[in-house]
């Protein structure tokens, strides 16, 4: 290699080294500034988790300050007063309140805040599903069998949480109408429902029985 070339080289590496220094400086911030990042997101994940540790305490302890009152009213008054602070918290909060409006006699007000529940589209559905349940079997002086049999079959669908429940609730409201036949096939049909609980199917098989029926047959 010839002495220019060598100087050629020497140069090159130095206007390289240049530049890597001019861009350390220029662009090096953006590398400070990512672990800054990463550290202070670190540090707000745990503040964070520490926060909603203490928020879910605190609305326990509300929760099972509330449901200490001595009146179903009180108890429904002091959960109405709680911050869920979530969704869910809140729908938790209002199924309890519903249940204690009820006990007070204030069935309007308890179903009110149940179709508030059931409503709420930010809910998972099994949150959804029971507040629907709930306000259907309140409301059976209000409604007639064929209004709530309406609400039951969207609750029957498949893969709906509170199927079998929905179901058997149909069955009801035909033998409310007394229509014998069409209960005892709903019956019968639910007995085949795989999933269905011990309590659910001796529930079933009684009714089954009371309405003379025999279980496996679906009309008379």
């Amino acid at each position: 290699m010839s002495q220019s070339d060598s100087f050629i080289d020497e140069v090159t590496e130095e206007v390289r080294r240049e530049k890597l220094f001019t861009n350390m400086k220029r662009y090096g911030w953006i590398a400070v500034v990512l672990v800054l990042a990463i550290v202070a997101g670190a540090a707000w994940y745990e503040y964070s988790r520490s926060q909603n540790e203490a928020k879910a305490e605190a609305f326990g302890d509300s929760v099972l300050t509330a449901l200490e009152q001595g009146e179903p009213a009180e108890r429904a008054t002091a959960l109405g007063a709680i911050d869920g602070t979530t969704p869910q918290g809140e729908a938790t909060k209002g199924l309890l309140e519903a249940a204690e409006l009820a006990s007070s006699g204030d069935q309007m007000a308890a179903v009110a805040v149940l179709n508030s529940i059931s409503e709420n589209m930010e809910l998972p559905v099994l949150y959804r599903s029971i507040a629907q349940f709930r306000a259907l079997a309140l409301q059976s002086d209000t409604l007639t069998p064929a209004e709530r049999r309406d609400g039951y079959d969207g609750l029957a669908g498949a893969g709906s949480p509170l199927r079998l429940l929905a179901m058997e609730q149909i069955a009801v409201t035909y033998v409310e109408e007394g229509d014998r036949d069409e209960a005892l096939s709903r019956l019968n049909s639910l007995m085949d429902e795989a999933g269905a609980s011990a309590d659910l199917l001796r529930r079933v098989s009684q009714l089954i029985v009371s309405l003379g029926g025999t279980l496996g047959e679906t009309s008379n």
